[in-house]
């Protein structure tokens, strides 16, 4: 197998006061956190938005590894929908020391480029600032932070940094260079 170059950025945010906001989007569109841990649900966002852009690293979990992480305490799953229809996710996994991880961002192929996803975005890191609020126990937000990879969308970092994300480390590895899976075999053009 092939190996391709892929370049990681890791980007952060250490006050509420760093989120830019962005406008909302033209339409019926809501964002709401998906409560009830579902891994078809999950699976559906992951396989869904990542498909056109190479996300494989969960494509093999069982039901079960699903199920146990989405169980995590404070692990959210907050869901854009067009008219009813899921555009995209935010992922958010709590971390040590007040640490939030956006874990995964994105919308489905037919809802990019509407000005849906700096919405989106915007609302999941307000999310990942006031996530101990939801949940009792945890430590208060002091840091949120995400990666993105020259595998991601075109608009991807200008995004980030749009929101108000700083630049903290650069990585650049060789991955195998797989096909792209869409969300199931077939479902992209190459």
């Amino acid at each position: 197998m092939s190996s391709v170059p892929v370049t990681t950025w890791s980007l952060e945010q250490t006050s509420p006061a760093d989120l830019l906001p962005a406008a909302a989007p033209e339409g019926d569109v809501r964002i709401v956190r998906a409560e009830v841990p579902s891994p078809e649900f999950s699976r559906f966002l992951y396989a869904s938005v990542g498909g056109d852009i190479r996300w494989t690293d969960r494509l093999g979990w069982t039901y079960a590894r699903w199920q146990e992480y989405l169980e995590r305490p404070g692990v959210e799953t907050w869901v854009a929908y067009d008219r009813g229809t899921p555009a995209g996710f935010v992922e958010l996994e709590p971390q040590d020391e007040g640490a939030v991880e956006i874990v995964y961002f994105g919308l489905l192929p037919a809802f990019r480029g509407r000005r849906i996803g700096g919405h989106l975005l915007a609302y999941g890191t307000a999310r990942a600032w006031d996530l101990a609020e939801r949940w009792p126990g945890r430590t208060p937000t002091k840091r949120v932070w995400l990666h993105t990879c020259s595998k991601d969308g075109e608009f991807a970092m200008d995004n980030y940094q749009r929101r108000g994300f700083k630049l903290f480390d650069t990585k650049v590895e060789l991955e195998p260079d797989v096909t792209t899976p869409g969300p199931w075999p077939g479902a992209y053009p190459v």
